[in-house]
């Protein structure tokens, strides 16, 4: 890859009378390369976006993960209400099943 790109500003060389000119085609490569990466980039956000979720610059609480948060913090304030006593073992576990249960799978794909 060097090679091709050595060999195509070889004309641009100063030795050919093309001082500053050498520069040009180095620069030109560089900024595709980066053209490209922010191409890439912001593809993938669109396609994160689309998919429902902001991926990691998305708004916290969103996305496939999301639910799994959200059922272990329900989780978290259920044991602390069994711990303080609101609560019985009965009324704990019936109350744990329910929320397991109704727990969304993530997508399959």
């Amino acid at each position: 890859m060097f090679t091709t790109i050595a060999l195509a500003t070889a004309p641009l060389h100063p030795a050919w009378g093309w001082g500053p000119g050498f520069w040009i085609v180095p620069a030109i490569f560089w900024l595709l390369i980066i053209g490209l990466i922010i191409t890439l980039v912001a593809t993938r956000r669109r396609r994160w976006a689309r998919a429902g979720w902001g991926g990691p610059w998305g708004p916290h609480g969103v996305g496939p993960w999301a639910s799994a948060q959200a059922a272990h913090n329900a989780e978290t304030v259920l044991a602390e209400r069994f711990a303080r006593g609101d609560i019985d073992e009965v009324e704990y576990r019936a109350r744990l099943e329910v929320l397991r249960s109704q727990q969304p799978q993530p997508p399959q794909g």
